[in-house]
Formats: C-alpha cells, structure tokens, sequence
C-alpha cells in the first residue's frame, strides 16, 4: 500500500471547522489521507478547491437530511476505485460509510449512529452494528486487507472512558460486547495493539471543561485486519489539535 499516513476526524460539521482553519492545518500536518465524519455538508455547500489547492482530492457521501452526518475522503494519493454505497440502508441514507481502494488495501471512513437521543436511535445503532458486521465479514472474502476507520461512538473498556460508570449510550454492556466481538473476528484496535497501557481520549462534551480537565471517551478508531498488524508504525491521538469536540487519530503504517 502506497498510503504511510491517515487521519480520521470527525469535524461536527466540516464548515465550522473550515472557519477555523481547518485548511491550514491540513496543509501543515501534510498527511496521505485525512477521512472526516460528520460532514453535515453536501459538497456543493463547501469550496473543494481549498483542498485542491494544496493537494487533495476530495469523494463525498452525504446524508439526504440536510445539515446532518456524512463522510467525506480527502486524498493526495489518487484511490484505485471509490464506492459511495454500502448496500447498507441506513448507511445510505444517512451517509455513513465511503470506500477507497488503494491496491490491495481497502479504506472504509465510516461514522457509526449515536444512540443518545433516545431508544428509538439506540435501536437503530444495534441494528447497524449488526448489519455493518455482517456486511464487513463478507467483503472481507474479496477484500482481505482492510482499515476500518472513523467514530464508532462506542468506548470499548474502562480504559477508554474517564468515568468507567457511565451508563450512557456509547458505554452500553452490549454495545462494548460488539466491538469485543469485532476485534475477536480478525480485526486489531491500532491504538491499543500499538499503546497497551496508555490513556488518551477522542471525545468530550462540550459541557463542564471536560476537554480542559481531559474527562473524554475514546470512541475513534482504526481497525486493521490481523494480516495488517506488522504494518502498523504509530497511532496517536492528536490532542492537540482543535477544530471540534473530537480530536483527529492518526495511523501511520510502516
């Protein structure tokens, strides 16, 4: 794979984080691809040539509602193919996953649903876990190699969240037992196979200080399939950095 560098983002809307130079920081950190979540946008609402500018081609999936959701990929090293649909309707409808083929290696940039508004959207959230994993177990046949990035909204264990009480969605017994079951069907959390033992976070409320005190959740992540894990060079949170309530997650291969 020609890709050394990918960033996954998710922006809470791609035009707040433009006005805050969103651009400049890309141009700056420079890396392969950056996959941002929750767009919020259609791209004839953002200006691409800001991206082309300084190198980066951008592929869409945007949500019919307006104003909510969406992936976009941006790009400096031109994908062998890209799919805009999932088969997966509410991944469809909602624009929730994209696909970018680099020779052998698939890259999904996905953006999972939350289900904190409520249990009809908790219900939606168990029916997608369930079809998004019957649905990467079955490209995984054709498609071997995969990275699997974006907000899953779900922290996986104690160690991913500051207050290992919660009992919110996102933090759900069975929503950490699917992504145990993830992980045990041929998938490796990078950051964690890379930093056993480290406590970083990619998320946190708005509400209360919580990004000054660090009360977050790591609910961003970058799954690679276990033929990938001796790629694997560094993943970071890069907490530093601040255009939205998420930080970006960076997976550098070797």
């Amino acid at each position: 794979m020609n890709v050394k560098s990918i960033v996954s983002y998710n922006l809470n809307g791609i035009r707040a984080a433009m006005k805050k130079d969103l651009i400049g920081w890309v141009k700056t950190s420079g890396h392969d691809v950056y996959c941002f979540q929750e767009t919020k946008a259609h791209p004839d609402q953002v200006d691409a040539a800001l991206f082309e500018e300084i190198g980066y081609k951008g592929y869409w999936v945007s949500a019919e509602k307006k104003g909510y959701s969406g992936v976009a990929i941006f790009s400096k090293i031109e994908p062998d193919q890209v799919i805009y649909e999932s088969g997966i309707e509410l991944c469809d409808h909602e624009g929730r996953i994209i696909r970018a083929d680099f020779g052998d290696t698939t890259l999904l940039n996905c953006y999972f649903p939350s289900g904190t508004t409520g249990e009809e959207r908790q219900t939606i959230k168990y029916k997608f876990l369930d079809d998004m994993y019957d649905w990467v177990q079955e490209l995984k046949k054709t498609r071997p190699k995969l990275i699997i990035v974006g907000d899953y909204n779900i922290a996986h264990t104690e160690k991913d969240i500051h207050n290992p009480k919660s009992k919110n969605s996102g933090f759900l017994p069975d929503e950490r037992a699917w992504l145990t079951k993830w992980f045990e069907s041929g998938f490796v959390d990078s950051f964690r196979f890379l930093n056993p033992e480290q406590i970083q976070y990619s998320w946190w409320t708005y509400r209360f200080g919580a990004r000054k005190n660090n009360k977050g959740w790591r609910i961003d992540y970058q799954s690679v399939t276990e033929n990938m894990k001796g790629d694997l060079k560094a993943c970071q949170q890069l907490n530093d950095v601040h255009h939205s309530d998420h930080c970006p997650v960076l997976v550098e291969f070797k």
